[in-house]
């Protein structure tokens, strides 16, 4: 019985070998597509499960609130150092801490400075709390004051073997020359980890920061991450439940003004598990870009959708050639087959057309993944056997898509009764109800596909329209020079600066704190005479050459002079009497269009000559006294996921982290002179620049990888929906050979012919419209409420992917309509 099935089964696929065709290769397109998603998904939410510790480790992070006047929210993975000692004293469940600062030294090797990259500090065994895999070497190196470990691939790019336990390496950092021996190699990280870094060199951070002493005290300082692990058994909740007690606790009160200022209360602080960082909520200050969940389940969804629409062609060419076998149905009912044993055998059929579709899947699949894992730079693997092995998930989707695929049509071809289908030659195609069926899920398939058009559509439009919007600056013409910050350079700035105008092509120099999509954050508390709650806003360092240099526009006032009141440039180290002297004068300030608003200015005019106090230096309770001399443009410094800063530009002659150079001519002219007066300066900081379009390219980055993922899924749904439709186009055409050669005889033109065919199959897509509009929409604006500037849902993007799927759906099934309709009547209806 059988193999008589197998056998049935085959014929059925050979006789009909376009049907088979497109049923076959359109199933193996949509559970390729699933399939690949599947893998992604399952890849992102493998982030650092991998770490045999995972389940007690947790990042400590801090959650800042908005502060009521148009601030916004910021969820940061970092949080202070003093968070993590004092979390370490006070819960008794957390074993133990580890603190990783963000470094950038350089690397000093033979008289030549190379720039690190992914370099942290610790203060203590990070492989204590993070039990990361070590290749050759001793797990407790990082006990050793200056000592440091290693990746495999940095001990090759420094050393060119991985065997350099025991050798030392140079860095100079914070001005400081230092000696670090290698003390153990860590193997090379997998991609699926929030961690990152190349080299970990353990300090003892009350001497790294003996410069900055009050960072090792600042509750509301943020330049690297904590990392706890629990005592087996601890319960985070727990702890978190206590941490509000414990910061009123923990953190003083500081005078500010006629008031008071406590660090905690506009921040919060959260235990998230390792293996939750990377699709967690906090992604500011992040090691690595992270992802959100929301994402992840509509890749997800958008797999299922791919593959359910391959199996609704299925389903939608077997119900359409019922007539084919009806014959074949009543006369094995007639032999005395059960209606069990045909849907069985029906069953069976779709299981074999379910099987080679997987076969074919899974070579698409090994083909494209490596191409697709590069694009997502992702480690994806197909694999068969094993902990991950994809063989059971794999045929579990077969079994799936045979069940669903097959089961209606099985119950649809088994119900025919012998009497009627034998009764005067009658086809079961005309079996009342399965058109609509097929409509309906028609219907559907297009819906998806307008819909991921329409998404398509917006995520490019939304790419461009961040990458070409006006930032508030001249963005073109920009060289943007990193390292200003380095301690070697402090005091040097103004001779730099000098230096590099006079380079051929340099049109204007100025230093900044805040660059182009750097990531700087530095924000202070500002009070308002006759108001009592601070506002923040972002405070950081320029040169009065900033402005010209990267073309920001005056609205009101002036910008700075030479003016003693313009100067607020502070020593460093910190010395207490000159910030008290800066607190008793006071200075001028220039402050961007949003600051003005937020500090209650109708415009940008009313602001000017107005006063208010910040606190811009360390001084407890010492604010600054600020005149607004003068109110610039906005400007968008950061990607516009982030929201707009609202700043105090501070003229100072130090503090400066980035130097801007506008600049004509050749662009690699221009770089390598600038290169050449900077590498005249010093032998120990690198020269490392970037040109501002590079910069905006790499900044949406993964908005652009995102718009060209939409469109291959939106192509492959716009493929597998057209193969239906040609499939059922190709069937109908030749059902209704008779009635077309009817009209033709009784005086339908070609073009009316043509006309009703192309309305048949168009009259689905019209209605899908209907329903992916909405739905596109409703999840088109969540997705463009990430954006602090965007672009609007206009009905283009919706009137244009609809008729792009109806022409796509017109030039499917426009070929048979012309075909048959040009037929002549004669050889349809000679046998009438």
């Amino acid at each position: 019985m059988w193999r008589n099935y197998l056998t049935v089964g085959v014929r059925a696929l050979a006789k009909n070998r376009t049907y088979s065709f497109i049923t076959i290769f359109g199933l193996a397109i949509g559970m390729a597509a699933c399939l690949m998603i599947l893998l992604f998904v399952r890849y992102e939410l493998s982030y650092d499960r991998w770490v045999s510790s995972a389940d007690d480790t947790y990042q400590f992070q801090s959650w800042y609130k908005a502060d009521g006047n148009g601030g916004q929210d910021l969820e940061l993975q970092m949080t202070a150092y003093k968070a993590g000692r004092m979390l370490l004293k006070d819960f008794p469940p957390v074993e133990s801490v580890v603190y990783l600062l963000a470094g950038s030294p350089v690397f000093f090797k033979d008289g030549q400075a190379t720039p690190t990259k992914d370099f942290v500090f610790t203060d203590g065994n990070l492989l204590d709390v993070i039990n990361l895999p070590i290749v050759r070497g001793d797990r407790n190196a990082l006990t050793r004051i200056h000592s440091a470990i290693m990746t495999q691939s940095e001990a090759v790019k420094r050393f060119g073997t991985e065997d350099v336990v025991g050798r030392t390496i140079t860095i100079i950092s914070k001005g400081v020359r230092s000696d670090y021996q290698v003390g153990a190699i860590l193997k090379d990280l997998p991609r699926n980890s929030h961690l990152k870094f190349s080299t970990i060199a353990r300090v003892d951070l009350a001497t790294y920061m003996s410069q900055e002493p009050q960072f090792l005290e600042c509750w509301g300082c943020q330049g690297g991450w904590v990392y706890a692990r629990l005592k087996p058994g601890a319960d985070p909740k727990q702890i978190e439940a206590a941490l509000p007690a414990w910061e009123k606790r923990n953190i003083p009160d500081q005078p500010v003004g006629d008031g008071k200022y406590n660090d905690g209360d506009n921040q919060d602080w959260r235990l998230v598990s390792l293996k939750d960082v990377h699709l967690g909520k906090a992604q500011g200050g992040a090691m690595t870009p992270g992802n959100d969940r929301r994402t992840i389940t509509t890749f997800a969804v958008v797999g299922l959708l791919i593959l359910a629409m391959a199996v609704i062609n299925f389903i939608n060419l077997t119900t359409a050639r019922a007539s084919m076998r009806a014959r074949e149905v009543a006369l094995r009912k007639t032999l005395g087959a059960s209606r069990k044993q045909l849907i069985v055998q029906f069953l069976g059929e779709s299981m074999i057309v379910a099987t080679l579709s997987t076969l074919l899947a899974l070579a698409f699949v090994e083909i494209a993944l490596p191409g697709i894992a590069n694009f997502l730079e992702a480690d994806l693997t197909l694999t068969y056997f094993g902990p991950n092995g994809a063989l059971l998930p794999v045929v579990g989707l077969t079994l799936a898509v045979g069940l669903l695929g097959g089961l209606y049509p099985a119950f649809y071809l088994s119900r025919f009764q012998p009497a009627t289908v034998l009764k005067a030659n009658r086809s079961s195609g005309e079996t009342p109800g399965s058109g609509r069926l097929r409509t309906a899920l028609v219907v559907g398939q297009f819906a998806v596909s307008i819909g991921l058009i329409i998404c398509t559509a917006v995520v490019y439009g939304q790419t461009v329209y961040a990458r070409t919007i006006d930032p508030g600056f001249k963005r073109e013409n920009i060289l943007q020079v990193d390292n200003l910050s380095r301690y070697q350079l402090i005091g040097r700035g103004d001779a730099i600066a000098e230096r590099i105008r006079r380079v051929p092509g340099v049109d204007a120099v100025g230093r900044t704190a805040i660059g182009i999509a750097t990531t700087n954050n530095n924000n202070s508390g500002v009070l308002i005479q006759g108001r009592t709650e601070q506002i923040t806003l972002g405070v950081y360092n320029i040169d009065k050459g900033l402005f010209e240099a990267m073309g920001i526009k005056l609205l009101a006032g002036r910008l700075y002079d030479d003016r003693k009141m313009d100067d607020l440039t502070l020593p460093f180290p910190t010395d207490p009497d000159a910030e008290a002297a800066l607190v008793a004068r006071g200075g001028n300030i220039v402050i961007n269009a949003f600051a003005a608003k937020r500090l209650g200015f109708k415009t940008p005019a009313d602001a000017i000559g107005k006063q208010f106090r910040a606190g811009i230096v360390f001084l407890e309770g010492g604010l600054v006294p600020l005149t607004i001399v003068g109110v610039v443009a906005d400007s968008r410094f950061r990607s516009l996921h982030d929201p707009l800063d609202a700043i105090m530009f501070t003229n100072a002659h130090s503090g400066h982290s980035d130097l801007i150079v506008r600049y004509h001519g050749d662009p690699a002219t221009v770089n390598a002179g600038v290169k050449r007066a900077w590498e005249g300066l010093t032998n120990e900081v690198p020269y490392e620049a970037k040109f501002s379009e590079d910069i905006v390219q790499d900044l949406y980055k993964a908005d652009d990888a995102r718009a060209k993922i939409f469109a291959g899924f939106a192509a492959l749904s716009v493929l597998v929906g057209c193969l239906g439709l040609f499939g059922l186009a190709a069937f109908t055409a030749e059902r209704r050979t008779k009635e077309i050669g009817i009209r033709k005889v009784l005086g339908a033109r070609t073009q009316d012919i043509v006309r009703l065919l192309v309305w048949q199959f168009s009259k689905p897509v019209v209605i899908a419209n209907v329903i992916a509009w909405p739905v596109a929409w409703w999840l088109m604006r969540d997705w463009l409420n990430g954006f602090s500037d965007r672009i609007s849902l206009g009905p283009q993007w919706f009137i244009g992917a609809g008729l792009l799927a109806l022409l796509i759906a017109t030039a499917t099934i426009i070929g048979h309509a012309l075909r048959i309709a040009r037929a002549n009547p004669i050889h349809a209806l000679r046998y009438e």
